[in-house]
């Protein structure tokens, strides 16, 4: 197996997703220094957190996030998007006072909802066949 390939005790993995959410009520307010800071923030939730997630790319858009991200397969991707949602939230809030008066009513940065799908480094018409042929194959 390739090198990019994770090893547990028992197991070789490779877990990625592609994750997206917005703040609340898409409003653009993502841009400037709160972009660059979110940035920040949120490689330092993945290099510190206990389960050490590494980004792969990431980008800022004033109303929404796009993440690649690298995980162990010991975390569900809920919990994954509900660690980086929450604890960049409560920094960003701490670093931007004026940001977190702009949510006062609603209380949230971040909308309730996310995108998120796994990403792998073969097609699924490929599993598929290579799962067809095991028996013919006498694997």
């Amino acid at each position: 197996m390739s090198s990019k390939y994770h090893s547990a005790s028992h197991a070789k993995y490779l877990i990625q997703y592609h994750i997206i959410w917005c703040p609340k009520f898409r409003f653009s307010v993502l841009t400037g220094d709160i972009e660059t800071k979110l940035k920040e923030i949120l490689q330092n939730i993945c290099v510190r957190y206990r389960y050490r997630y590494s980004i792969k790319a990431l980008e800022v858009m004033p109303d929404h996030i796009h993440l690649f991200i690298d995980c162990p397969q010991t975390v569900a991707p809920c919990e994954i998007v509900r660690t980086l949602k929450s604890l960049s939230a409560i920094a960003l809030f701490k670093e931007f006072p004026h940001l977190k008066k702009f949510y006062a009513r609603c209380g949230v940065l971040w909308s309730r909802g996310y995108f998120i799908s796994t990403v792998g480094t073969i097609s699924a018409d490929t599993v598929i066949q290579y799962i067809q042929e095991q028996k013919t194959n006498g694997h």
